[in-house]
């Protein structure tokens, strides 16, 4: 796995404020270079998380604008309702397999596992990869992953929490 020194994180109404908050600061601490993307269907000034914390991205999901190849990170906060969203996107989806088809980072929190599942992550050998997110979501990836209890699992360049 490459250092990463610049990541794109997600966020959409319903996600999980303190996942995304959190995860920002420590990696800007870190020395890492965080682009705050909004997703939906309108472009919003700002999203509601499921806490009812509103954050302002940096920039709305738009392929004109943003050069995914300048990224080697893309991060998915949980939050039921977010993580739905970012499942159904058709743009965050091609976003998470490009970058694991490229070998670079990808990391979920919590119920944005289910993000992952709708992208079709697959390992190269057929072999199901090693997954963890909230319970809640265990039944709806166990068929497609093998979910584990552990707190966080890193599987060559996907990392779940």
């Amino acid at each position: 796995m490459s250092k990463v020194n610049k990541a794109i994180i997600f966020i959409t109404d319903g996600t999980e404020e303190i996942e995304a908050t959190v995860t920002i600061d420590v990696l800007r601490r870190a020395g890492i270079e965080v682009l705050v993307c909004g997703v939906s269907e309108q472009r919003l000034p700002y999203y509601t998380c499921s806490r009812l914390l509103k954050i302002v991205p940096d920039v709305v999901l738009d392929f004109d604008l943003i050069n995914f190849d300048n990224f080697n990170a893309v991060i998915i906060p949980g939050g039921a309702e977010g993580a739905k969203t970012l499942s159904e996107n058709d743009q965050v989806q091609r976003i998470l397999a490009d970058f694991y088809a490229q070998g670079k980072v990808v990391a979920t929190i919590c119920a944005g596992c289910l993000a992952i599942k709708t992208a079709k992550l697959h390992n190269k050998k057929g072999i199901k990869l090693m997954i963890t997110g909230h319970p809640s979501v265990r039944n709806a990836l166990k068929d497609d992953f093998d979910f584990l209890s552990d707190r966080v699992v890193t599987d060559n360049h996907l990392i779940t929490a």
